[in-house]
């Protein structure tokens, strides 16, 4: 299991290694690192220092201005912006999926364009969103995406379209999504200080179906990793993009 993958293809080609099967969760694409303000797309066209700026001005939470500086020096872009991001995001598809070993079986994340993928998943890449797939057994869930924020990422959905592919899943064993229930310990980010945006349709189906285990990523750095809702095991199994670890099911 990997989630948050966010360019690191070097590790992802090793995460299937001994296991039966690889699952991603989502968010492939590195558009900004946090940790590293000189990796990926935006510090590749403007600069670390701009980087830097932006990160600066999103952790304090100041929205408009941050998107005052993404226009200010998008202006100075020559050609589209969302063909000149596409271009970016396709070279960093073309890597990753690469990587993805046989068989793999993937969510989108927020800041993925799911109108890609079909593009890129080889035969070995089953890509499923708002619905089920049997793995060894177990019935697995997936839901993909993320709800809308003032982030305003590639692939944010309304509560409702989120809550109607949850329902669409109906009861599983293993219930995979992108974000997390909407638990506090669960979607507070401590080192981005700021609670990012969990699912409470996908909180109140851990509760009614009761899965096994409910797996999600999107948190880089939660305050809690696991917990248990009820008789179901929440696990974080990212930020694969800075341990380069995948978290092991196994029965």
């Amino acid at each position: 299991m990997v989630s948050d993958v966010h360019g690191n293809a070097t590790d992802l080609a090793r995460a299937g290694e001994g296991a039966d099967a690889l699952i991603c969760l989502g968010d492939l694409i590195l558009f900004l690192d946090y940790a590293d303000p000189g990796r990926g797309i935006f510090p590749d066209l403007f600069g670390a220092e701009n980087a830097r700026r932006l990160i600066a001005l999103r952790t304090a939470r100041r929205f408009d201005e941050a998107r005052e500086l993404g226009t200010r020096l998008w202006a100075g872009v020559d050609g589209d912006r969302a063909e000149v991001v596409e271009q970016a995001v396709r070279a960093q598809y073309a890597e990753l999926f690469a990587a993805f070993p046989t068989p793999t079986y993937a969510t989108y994340g927020n800041v993925d364009m799911p109108r890609l993928w079909k593009e890129y998943a080889g035969p070995g890449t089953t890509v499923l969103d708002g619905e089920r797939v049997e793995i060894g057994g177990r019935v697995f869930g997936f839901v993909g995406g993320g709800l809308r924020t003032p982030m305003r990422t590639p692939f944010e959905i309304s509560d409702e379209e989120y809550a109607a592919k949850i329902e669409a899943v109906g009861e599983v064993d293993v219930l995979c999504t992108h974000i997390p229930p909407e638990v506090p310990e669960l979607v507070y980010d401590t080192v981005a200080r700021r609670f990012e945006r969990g699912s409470k349709a996908l909180l109140e189906a851990i509760r009614r179906t009761r899965p096994r285990y409910a797996l999600f990523g999107h948190v880089h750095q939660p305050l809690v990793r696991r917990m248990r809702i009820g008789a179901t095991e929440c696990v974080n199994v990212g930020h694969f993009a800075s341990t380069g670890r995948p978290w092991a099911l196994e029965w």
